[in-house]
């Protein structure tokens, strides 16, 4: 078990009075000092940046978890999400804002580009909400406890930039109509030859479409020799 962000150890004892080996990383050099003075059995500390951990060195079938920091948390969540074939599960406690972003159902106002991204590399699921009381000092936000099962996306790791730039394009005017979306950053005539390619209307948004669309979406711009590249970032 991989924990991001241990803190003061509450979850930490959890999953070692379970029985888990778990490897603790934690950025705080404080909080690390004060982990190893407790000396909990089976936790290995690690003062390290989660974001700048080498996930393709976790072992097959790996388990992570955290309570992740609000102004890093997606960085840390897409990072994770992208290493599917060596995480297994993951849970994660977010702000409910961003929880509900995961989770959320094509056409509904939480439905985004990290929606589809997280559900391209897992099935989420919402777990439960936390009160702003449980933490101390309390945020000003409620926060969320959301699982993850990762699985292998259903196109070569060698599109999967090109697909997760060609959703964050279509998702960056969310007011536009998706076609005005992609013109901003392919051109006018490439937007709407794609759009015409897939069959849809012109004045389809990109909230209306769910994974499977974008999928099939991006596999129209391959067959019509629509390079994705100028979107990519």
């Amino acid at each position: 078990m991989v924990e991001i962000g241990p803190g003061g150890g509450v979850l930490t004892e959890a999953l070692a009075a379970s029985g888990a080996s778990v490897y603790a990383f934690e950025v705080d050099i404080e909080w690390v000092g004060y982990l190893a003075r407790r000396q909990l059995p089976g936790v290995v500390l690690a003062l390290a940046d989660a974001l700048e951990l080498d996930w393709s060195r976790l072992p097959p079938d790996s388990l992570v978890c955290g309570n992740l920091p609000y102004n890093v948390g997606t960085a840390i969540l897409t990072s994770v999400l992208r290493h599917h074939a060596r995480v297994q599960r993951a849970g994660f406690l977010l702000q409910l804002e961003v929880a509900q972003r995961l989770t959320a159902e094509p056409g509904s106002r939480a439905w985004g580009s990290l929606s589809v991204v997280a559900q391209l590399y897992s099935r989420p699921r919402m777990l439960s909400r936390v009160k702003p009381g449980a933490f101390r000092p309390p945020p000003r936000v409620e926060s969320a406890f959301v699982g993850f099962e990762l699985r292998t996306p259903p196109l070569a790791d060698a599109d999967l930039a090109s697909f997760e730039a060609l959703v964050r394009q279509g998702f960056a005017h969310k007011r536009k109509t998706l076609r005005n979306s992609l013109a901003q950053g392919w051109g006018r005539d490439r937007a709407e030859a794609l759009v015409s390619l897939a069959g849809l209307s012109p004045q389809t948004r990109g909230e209306e479409l769910a994974l499977s669309d974008w999928l099939e979406l991006f596999h129209c711009a391959r067959q019509g020799g629509l390079a994705l590249r100028s979107c990519e970032s």
